[in-house]
């Protein structure tokens, strides 16, 4: 299944959730399953320069410096994400984009360009402990900067500009399911655009990974 021609709507699946939610593991799947059909972008890969003090939002680390806000959707050049996402549904390339992020649902510049709208609800308590698992198999970081963070301000800003945006979602959907639960909970919502098979492998949890913010 390839893309569309030019010209044609491409439709936009916009994914949001906590950080460590599933949200990056949902998304990724469906790229990997449908590699010819789907587009896939990160707001991760779009946030202003972290050197730069006078763009995005600032905050202290745990570690007493100055750093960008990454809990912030400020922090984000929603300019630059829509350009973006103007470019893959333009294109022709594909017959589905999928915009996955923290802000996916939070970002006007994203949700409006939306045509379905998931969420991925995962309890604070798992979010918290894949994330920090990940600190410290993947990143090899110590954790208590992170929890630090977290009791600082990481729990404020998930509840002021992440968590609201499941009332705005077309599914809210299982962040503890495997992938293959997450898909075909996520084709259920978009019907045919997406209408190949989804391949035989073993599944991924979000807890194994995947996850960016």
């Amino acid at each position: 299944m390839t893309g569309v021609a030019a010209g044609q709507h491409v439709p936009v699946l916009a994914v949001a959730g906590g950080t460590a939610s599933g949200k990056s593991t949902l998304a990724d799947a469906l790229a990997r399953h449908h590699p010819e059909a789907v587009g896939l972008l990160h707001l991760d890969d779009f946030y202003v320069p972290a050197h730069d003090p006078r763009r995005g939002v600032r905050t202290l680390s745990a570690t007493g410096a100055e750093t960008l806000d990454w809990n912030h959707p400020g922090s984000i050049d929603a300019a630059a994400v829509a350009d973006a996402l103007d470019a893959m549904t333009g294109a022709g390339q594909y017959r589905l984009v999928v915009v996955e992020g923290l802000f996916a649902l939070t970002l006007e510049a994203v949700r409006l360009r939306a045509d379905w709208r998931v969420y991925v609800d995962t309890p604070d308590d798992i979010r918290l402990a894949r994330k920090i698992l990940r600190k410290i198999e993947i990143l090899d970081q110590d954790p208590r900067i992170s929890l630090l963070n977290y009791l600082a301000s990481g729990r404020e800003r998930h509840a002021a500009h992440v968590a609201p945006a499941r009332r705005l979602a077309d599914l809210v959907v299982d962040g503890t399911a495997d992938e293959y639960t997450m898909i075909a909970e996520v084709l259920t919502l978009i019907g045919p655009v997406l209408a190949a098979p989804v391949t035989t492998e073993l599944p991924l949890h979000a807890g194994q990974f995947g996850e960016t913010a």
